[in-house]
């Protein structure tokens, strides 16, 4: 979970954290770096609050921004 007071993480996964981008109810985003595809990415970092809607809720807006092109 990312609180607004939380330090920006250096890096989660394999993507090293450059800076945030923004902050929304489902979680925050980072502008990343993918050493793999060597190149920036947006990595949305989801807050894990306990809801039980949760899942479906971000599975869904997921699939919603895997249709823009």
């Amino acid at each position: 979970m990312v609180a607004e007071s939380d330090p920006i993480p250096e890096q989660f996964g394999r993507y090293r954290i450059l800076r945030p981008l923004g902050r929304g109810g489902m979680g925050t985003v980072y502008l990343a770096h993918d050493p793999q595809l060597e190149r920036e990415v947006a990595l949305k970092v989801p807050r894990l609050d306990g809801d039980p809607d949760f899942r479906e809720r971000f599975l869904r807006e997921a699939r919603a921004a895997a249709t823009i092109r």
